[in-house]
């Protein structure tokens, strides 16, 4: 294992508190607040809105939230416990039945109820918010994170919120001082924090409150339809509060010290965090992330099930290169489609490649201890993905057999067994040709000028012996490339010579793959072999002849 284990958690510690990772510098806020309140426990919390099926975005909370949890533990030397809560607001009412589900029909009866009355569509758990939660749970057990499962509609009805609830009401007037200038008028006239559950159809009502109890523990209200005057407790499940008010209490009642939002959150948090301040507590540190985009630039939404799924990266790709993704520079907007995949693969890749190379300090700046609480595993992936990406489409092979017998004469030795993750990174290359790949393929016809350039490459590349390194090949591409009009006069060679724009090889993807990029040319002959690579030139000037 290449890790920092040599290292004390003192001298551990140290590093840690001069790094500007940004897991570190998050953690080093809970550690101030720790010396303005000290306790010997400290409380992460994810909240995950189990209206839609789960997504990525869902996930990554989670991930980014376990990367700074570990950050804050190095920080402290592991000397003060930590735990986090991975927190479901099951209990919200069901607002619009999702493009994604099935059942569209039966589920429009049940508008309005909390998500964990509305009967699964699925046919698989008691409500469609058990469904969510457990494919989250799965998900993030699968993953092998370190997390307390909370249900909202748990800690309400089983009594763990009512000593905050009574403190709600207790202190409604200072609730609805932080709340109504945030509201427009026509809301703020009949806004309450509270929202009875009605008990004749088990609707989250949004109604005015015309009368509340503090001694008693109890609101008062007209039932919309039948005009009586209802009162129930706003403990045991009864009512639930408005969002804002309820992600207060949930701090206050849970003494959460850490949670991260998304950036259209932002002043949610604010008035959250004031309320909270009102209630007698500290709001939790955290900072907003920003909202990952669907291909077309729009916010990803569970409800329009725009974007990746969880289960669609993993069908690509393995779930370090989406823990990857999710480091990077979280407070940057990021497109999340199925074109980020390759890089993220690849670059994981690299970083685990250097992790042993750097000193202490460098590796806890490498994305990859984060991802592997810093422990991260030994490099040993002979290929990129990119390199197999280009293997599948040029041999327009879908079967793991004919891409390892490219890559068992490319690296002799190299086994499936041998290598079990780049045999998952077969199939995971398999899959994002068949569907992403393939699908778009289309081959540019090559210019005049092209032509003879391509035949020379054919000519050149046809005597290279057949033992050839792929820096032997790179060469001859170098040079055969070093012409007009793919000379880069400003960058030179080692020998001082013109360079070669990137618009050769860009020409070589087009023409002779049907793709736009690729990985290095030198490198992809290498493992198809030269005698194919020849074979596939003479294809595209035949076919475009």
């Amino acid at each position: 294992m290449s890790t920092i284990d040599p290292v004390s958690p003192s001298d551990l510690r140290v590093l840690a508190e001069q790094s500007n990772a940004w897991p570190f510098e998050q953690a080093k806020q809970i550690v101030a607040r720790l010396k303005k309140k000290s306790k010997d426990e400290v409380l992460f919390a994810t909240g995950y809105g189990p209206s839609g099926l789960p997504h990525i975005g869902t996930f990554g909370e989670v991930a980014r939230t376990t990367m700074v949890r570990h950050a804050f533990r190095v920080l402290t030397e592991d000397k003060i416990k930590t735990r986090l809560i991975a927190f479901s607001d099951d209990m919200d009412g069901f607002r619009k039945v999702p493009d994604n589900l099935p059942n569209k029909e039966m589920l429009a009866e049940h508008l309005g109820r909390p998500l964990t009355r509305v009967p699964d569509p699925f046919g698989t758990h008691s409500s469609l918010g058990a469904h969510n939660n457990a494919r989250l749970r799965a998900f993030l057990d699968t993953f092998g994170f370190e997390y307390e499962f909370a249900s909202s509609t748990d800690y309400y009805t089983s009594g763990k919120f009512d000593a905050t609830l009574r403190l709600v009401l207790q202190r409604i007037e200072q609730v609805m001082a932080v709340m109504l200038p945030s509201l427009r008028e026509e809301r703020a006239a009949s806004y309450s924090p509270f929202l009875p559950i009605c008990p004749r159809t088990g609707v989250v009502l949004y109604v005015p409150i015309v009368a509340h109890d503090v001694k008693a523990g109890t609101i008062s209200y007209d039932d919309p339809e039948t005009r009586e005057r209802v009162t129930l407790p706003v403990t045991g499940g009864h009512c639930k509060l408005q969002w804002k008010p309820d992600w207060a209490m949930r701090w206050v009642a849970l003494g959460i010290d850490y949670e991260m939002a998304g950036k259209d959150l932002i002043d949610s948090v604010k008035l959250s965090g004031k309320i909270c301040s009102a209630l007698g507590g500290m709001p939790p540190e955290g900072f907003n992330y920003e909202l990952f985009l669907d291909d077309k630039g729009q916010k990803i939404s569970k409800s329009k099930g725009n974007g990746l799924t969880i289960d669609e990266w993993l069908r690509y790709a393995s779930p370090e290169s989406l823990s990857l993704f999710m480091y990077r520079e979280p407070k940057s907007a990021k497109r999340l489609y199925f074109d980020v995949i390759p890089r993220n693969v690849d670059d994981y890749q690299q970083f685990l490649e250097g992790f042993p190379r750097q000193d202490p300090k460098q590796q806890l700046a490498n994305p990859v201890w984060h991802i592997h609480a810093g422990h991260p595993p030994v490099a040993d992936m002979p290929v990129t993905f990119q390199l197999l990406l280009t293997l599948v489409s040029s041999s327009n092979a879908e079967n793991a057999a004919t891409l390892w017998g490219f890559i068992g004469r490319y690296r002799p030795g190299v086994t499936p067994q041998t290598h079990p993750r780049l045999d998952a990174m077969v199939g995971y290359a398999i899959n994002y040709y068949r569907d992403f790949v393939a699908p778009t393929k289309k081959f540019r016809e090559p210019t005049d000028t092209e032509r003879v350039a391509l035949q020379d490459l054919r000519d050149a590349l046809s005597q290279l012996p057949l033992e050839s390194s792929a820096e032997d090949i790179q060469n001859v591409v170098y040079e055969i490339g070093r012409r007009e009009p793919f000379l880069d006069a400003v960058k030179k060679g080692k020998d001082g010579r013109p360079g070669v724009s990137l618009d050769w090889f860009n020409m070589l993807y087009q023409v002779l793959l049907g793709q736009e990029k690729g990985p290095r040319f030198g490198s992809f002959v290498a493992v198809y072999g030269l005698a194919n690579a020849v074979t596939m030139i003479d294809g595209a000037l035949a076919r475009s002849g």
